[in-house]
């Protein structure tokens, strides 16, 4: 009898509750929402200015320039590539810090986020150094026997693959290091009892319940990826132009704001729409877990 009134209380509480954390939240999210959605307003007004009014030249010349579309392939094939190169390498990685004790653990994460201390710009020139033709790796060939030249390992895809991986495995490890400490290793040991042999009790078991955190990772990794500035034109040396260097040099050196108005837009609507689309995977992903 006094279940329904109870339940009915905890409900108005809850929601008052949420009003009174929306409230005082709301100062916060205003100043968000202006300090965001003013650029975008500007860039969507210059994207459709030109010298005679209202145009649709800049999104016309992105469809039409063979040049703009190979731009935009080239940041998404860089920023599938470094999400694949993370997830092969940052997995392996992130489960075995999970399987370490609490304290070494932590220590192994402070290692993980030790390139976060440094500058993003420094670490790319210390990439420079290291790849170069007289740098280390080439060196070190050299003397032991492998090469009798120097290889090109910079200015050139490799280089910036080399980069921007480097950048962004910490930002996949970390939350898939959340993900799989999250998981209860006696549904591991439970399958096991069953029959179910290592591998299958990973594929089947173990990798469906940290599926989450692998897509949140690789999301975050493929939208960062996708607006890349300085790695690529420092260790790419111009030949493999990102959509962010390009808006720069029509900003900057062609003065061209309704160009880079119009590239920004684009790559910013494609950029959402796979966030939601990866977010629309993610809450249907939870929903199947149990």
């Amino acid at each position: 009898m006094t279940a329904a009134p109870n339940s009915g209380l905890l409900a108005s509480s809850s929601r008052r509750e949420q009003r009174q954390l929306l409230g005082l939240s709301m100062p916060a999210l205003i100043l968000i929402g202006i300090i965001c959605a003013i650029p975008v307003l500007c860039l969507f007004w210059l994207s459709f200015v030109g010298p005679e009014g209202f145009t649709l030249r800049n999104y016309a010349r992105i469809i039409e320039n063979p040049s703009y579309l190979a731009i935009f392939k080239n940041t998404f094939l860089a920023s599938s590539v470094i999400t694949l190169l993370a997830i092969v390498l940052g997995y392996p990685l992130a489960y075995y810090i999970a399987s370490l004790p609490d304290r070494t653990a932590t220590l192994c994460l402070a290692l993980v986020l030790v390139p976060f201390w440094t500058s993003l710009l420094v670490r790319t020139y210390a990439w420079l150094v290291i790849l170069q033709r007289q740098g280390l790796i080439n060196q070190a060939l050299i003397e032991l026997g492998i090469i009798d030249r120097p290889i090109q390992l910079v200015y050139n895809w490799t280089g910036t693959v080399v980069g921007m991986i480097h950048i962004m495995l910490p930002f996949f490890v970390l939350p898939m290091y959340a993900a799989i400490r999250s998981v209860d290793r006696d549904l591991l040991r439970a399958a096991a009892s069953l029959g179910a042999s290592p591998p299958k009790a990973f594929w089947t078991v173990f990798l469906p319940l940290t599926m989450p955190g692998l897509l949140a990772g690789a999301m975050l990794v493929f939208v960062y990826c996708l607006g890349f500035y300085v790695t690529p034109a420092i260790l790419g040396g111009g030949r493999v132009t990102m959509v962010a260097m390009k808006v720069e040099q029509n900003a900057t050196i062609y003065s061209d704001w309704g160009a880079a108005s119009s590239l920004g837009l684009v790559l910013l609507v494609l950029t959402l729409t796979i966030f939601f689309a990866i977010a629309g995977l993610l809450k249907r992903q939870a929903g199947t877990l149990p």
